[in-house]
């Protein structure tokens, strides 16, 4: 099992800005860094193990296509963070991100190369197996009351994936074949065997 993050208290005296802070890592691009702003530490998250990155790179590669054949949004990686106001984290980091384009387009470039302060229409956390089924499911309320429209946690170990949507309804599914869009991405379907 893969461990806990690293992580890294401050003193006081140092408070980094956000350009600060992401100066911080882009010096270290190959640690991904998250920052509670509640207590300032600094987590060093782990990378994650062969199995989970390949069901990640797989729900990428179907929500890319999508994407690509759709043309009304961009789709983001775990690689990207978000800076979104009331969030407990920063940068958030989902499995997967999708923003309309219309939104997207009203950042400024400056805003767009940095951790976007935007929050995505639609997220996927993979739980990997040093994540807590319950630590995911606050972070996916988090994404909620945050804005996002639709998110999806996928649960490999129990093979069932919690839906969460912008109007507070949750449904859990029992190893379903495939996962809809719904209104959100509409015409998007995740096949799931690829992802089990």
């Amino acid at each position: 099992m893969l461990s806990s993050p690293l992580v890294l208290s401050l003193p006081p005296s140092i408070q980094l800005t956000d350009d600060q802070f992401f100066e911080l890592c882009q010096i270290n691009h190959d640690l991904r860094l998250e920052r509670n702003l509640q207590t300032g530490e600094i987590w060093i998250m782990t990378p994650a193990g062969g199995e989970t990155g390949n069901r990640n790179f797989s729900l990428i590669v179907q929500l890319g296509l999508w994407v690509k054949q759709d043309k009304t949004g961009i789709g983001f990686d775990s690689s990207t963070g978000f800076r979104i106001p009331g969030a407990t984290k920063d940068p958030m980091s989902p499995d997967a991100a999708w923003i309309r384009l219309e939104r997207w387009n009203a950042l400024t470039p400056e805003q767009q190369q940095k951790f976007p302060p935007i929050c995505p229409d639609f997220v996927v956390e993979l739980r990997s197996p040093s994540d807590t089924l319950k630590s995911l499911q606050k972070k996916m309320e988090e994404w909620v009351r945050l804005g996002v429209q639709l998110g999806w946690l996928i649960d490999r170990t129990g093979r069932q994936v919690y839906i969460y949507r912008q109007d507070g309804s949750q449904e859990c599914l029992q190893n379903p074949e495939t996962l809809s869009g719904e209104m959100v991405l509409p015409g998007f379907e995740l096949d799931m065997s690829e992802i089990w």
